[in-house]
């Protein structure tokens, strides 16, 4: 308790000296611990072999098992919009039967 008396004794900027450096010494200690600690995880991780045991999915079998889309080629298109054109024009309606729009 007496070291406790002698900061609080101390001015202001002394105080906030010792302030940062003991939360610098403190991250600077967990920073050691935590880089320690995941050494020894990637090293458990490389003797287990970890992805050899997870066996994931290879993404070349995915796609094998995927359904394939057929894009309709030109000519398949052009047909199929000049047979609309031929229905379409086969099925209009006259110009003085259509509705015409309300002003307002």
């Amino acid at each position: 308790m007496d070291i406790l008396r002698k900061i609080q004794n101390q001015p202001e900027h002394i105080r906030k000296i010792i302030f940062w450096a003991i939360i610098i010494f403190l991250g600077l200690v967990l920073l050691f611990t935590w880089i320690q600690g995941l050494k020894t995880r990637l090293e458990e991780a490389k003797e287990r072999r970890l992805f050899e045991e997870l066996k994931p999915p290879k993404f070349e079998e995915e796609l094998k098992g995927m359904p394939r889309i057929e894009i309709p080629k030109f000519e398949e298109i052009e047909e199929l919009l000049k047979e609309a054109e031929e229905q379409a024009g086969e099925e209009q309606i006259p110009a003085e039967k259509l509705p015409t729009p309300e002003a307002p």
